[in-house]
């Protein structure tokens, strides 16, 4: 059955919450030309449109590890405070333009170390420049709420390091924590010590799982690890039989996890084949907690926006559901219950019936 069309503009307007967003994986064509310049970087193109189509079709591989390698390039113009500052200033803006009201982003800390800033220097850095954003998006008239997690990347050694960061940050800005990176081969029971130590401290954590990696990396993320979250866990309906759920599945969806799902991502690394047949849909029809999310904005060539548009068009979802996913995402979010329970009531909702 096909929903009635939504037209862009309306899909613009509605209040949208994102919970799986890269800083590094968002950037505006045309700053990381005028970032690249600056530092002396090369990249395959100074045209911001064909850098744009570049990223694009790099990253269109069906292949994680080949989408993560056309990173160097963000990341090469992401190595200075004044890089810093100015992407993170800018990806909220952009989500302000895109009708966020509430967001996650999450970064590599150690990633952004080459141009001789310390970890504290990036975290502290990196929050300055969310928080310009964060002021200039409210003083237009487009207030966003942007908390951030720290990532540890899963195929070195200083995961614990981060954590650590998270732990030490979680008052300034740092809501939670994750792992990332090539997820087949590095299960997340490598970085089981940072996982307890963040659980003694009370830090909430996702981890990136059942994208490249199937069942037993969703197993250990959750019953090993104890994330609170999964970062994409499309794998997860490999425990889905004819509507019948595993024992797995059926943990995930009885205990309320929800599913960071980003379907043109997932198109992008040939972890689903089309956003007609995502398992999105199928899993928010049985009742899963599912949010829509973007991952990497700039690599994806896409926004929260086209992300509804394409399930809207593709997948025949109504703005019932459009509100069910948003909803979903901002009760998961890392932040305390009596500001979840405000920005349901008195944003998402009334957004939802004004726009409509």
């Amino acid at each position: 059955m096909t929903a009635p069309r939504i037209d862009t503009d309306t899909l613009r307007r509605l209040p949208k919450a994102v919970l799986h967003d890269h800083l590094d994986g968002g950037l505006r064509p045309a700053t990381v030309v005028e970032l690249a310049a600056a530092v002396g970087h090369r990249l395959p193109t100074t045209d911001p449109d064909e850098l744009a189509a570049w990223y694009y079709e790099a990253a269109n591989s069906g292949d994680l590890v080949r989408y993560i390698a056309t990173f160097e390039h963000t990341l090469a113009v992401m190595q200075t405070r004044e890089g810093l500052l100015r992407t993170a200033e800018e990806y909220v803006l952009d989500l302000a333009a895109d009708g966020v009201v509430y967001a996650e982003v999450r970064y590599a800390p150690e990633l952004n170390t080459n141009g001789g800033l310390t970890l504290a220097e990036v975290v502290e850095t990196v929050q300055e420049g969310l928080a310009a954003g964060m002021a200039k998006a409210a003083a237009a008239g487009t207030p966003v709420r942007v908390g951030t997690l720290l990532c540890g990347m899963r195929m070195f050694n200083r995961v614990r390091e981060a954590a650590d960061l998270a732990v030490a940050y979680r008052d300034a800005g740092v809501v939670g924590f994750d792992i990332a990176g090539a997820e087949d081969g590095f299960p997340p029971a490598d970085h089981l010590d940072a996982f307890e130590h963040l659980r003694r401290e009370s830090v909430p954590f996702t981890i990136h799982a059942g994208e490249a990696h199937g069942l037993p990396s969703i197993h250990q993320a959750l019953q090993v690890c104890g994330a609170q979250r999964i970062g994409h866990g499309v794998r997860i309906t490999d425990d889905i039989v004819d509507g019948k759920l595993g024992r797995l599945a059926a943990w995930v969806r009885d205990r309320r996890i929800a599913l960071e799902m980003c379907p043109t991502s997932n198109l992008q690394t040939g972890a689903a084949t089309s956003i007609a047949d995502h398992p999105v849909t199928a899993l928010k029809d049985l009742g899963f907690r599912v949010t829509l999310n973007t991952d990497n904005r700039l690599v994806s060539g896409t926004t929260m926006t086209r992300e509804m548009s394409l399930l809207v068009e593709q997948a025949g979802w109504s703005v019932e559901d459009l509100r069910t996913v948003t909803v979903n995402a901002v009760k998961s979010a890392f932040i305390p219950f009596d500001e979840r329970k405000a920005l349901i009531e008195d944003v998402i909702l009334p957004g939802y019936a004004a726009a409509l």
